[in-house]
């Protein structure tokens, strides 16, 4: 009786716990990003500083310095906006492209995150059509991996097919690893991107699509089993 008892309470003690875990780790995830930020833009770091400079010619208060130097960024965005709506965008993609994109180390890390975010804004005309989920079949038919494949053309190794795919971690995928794998390992896992995305933030509580059997056709005439 004793025995069951306490089963009893732990068998209840577990089942509290699983429905906390989910707001513990979304709570844990917004405590990394928001120390994220802190620490690239908050008060200490080089561009709080430059916001805080600003906001010094108002108040003298370092504190409120900063605020009013990030309220006047963030204002000063709002009329970058419009003139992009009004068809600015072309214009200024095209000074960038004979400015920033030409300097060395900085034009790669502004391609870089210029992908990302176009990755993020979902248009037509970003490079999201050409990032697809993929399945990842180390070996052949072992570990499976649900990847990213940024493009869809392979590239010749020493004489073999190989794709690019970037294996996002969990539960954060902006970070992972990119890997050259076989094209015959790969096969277009028909998802989105945000599935792809639920799935690594819930570190795979969120199950991904059945994947059926047959033949797919990731680019050209490579086909895969």
């Amino acid at each position: 009786m004793i025995k069951r008892s306490a089963q009893s309470i732990l068998t209840t003690w577990l089942a509290g716990l699983l429905a906390l875990l989910p707001l513990a780790l979304t709570l844990a995830l917004l405590g990394w990003v928001v120390s994220l930020l802190n620490s690239y833009v908050g008060p200490g770091s080089l561009i709080g500083r430059m916001f805080s400079a600003v906001g010094l010619q108002l108040v003298d208060n370092p504190y409120l310095a900063y605020l009013a130097g990030t309220l006047l960024l963030i204002i000063a965005i709002y009329p970058l906006g419009i003139a992009v709506q009004s068809g600015l965008k072309k214009p200024l993609a095209k000074l960038v492209d004979l400015t920033l994109r030409r300097i060395p180390l900085f034009g790669s890390l502004y391609n870089m995150a210029d992908r990302f975010v176009g990755l993020l804004d979902q248009k037509q005309e970003a490079d999201i059509g050409a990032m697809s989920p993929v399945w990842c079949f180390f070996g052949g038919d072992g570990v499976a991996v649900l990847a990213l494949m940024p493009n869809p053309e392979p590239v010749n190794l020493d004489g073999r097919l190989y794709h690019a795919v970037l294996v996002p971690t969990a539960p954060v995928p902006i970070g992972g690893g990119l890997l050259y794998v076989p094209a015959d390992w790969v096969r277009p896992a028909n998802i989105g991107v945000d599935k792809l995305t639920s799935v690594y933030v819930s570190m795979g509580i969120t199950p991904p699509p059945m994947l059926r059997s047959g033949k797919a056709t990731l680019s050209g005439d490579t086909r895969l089993d």
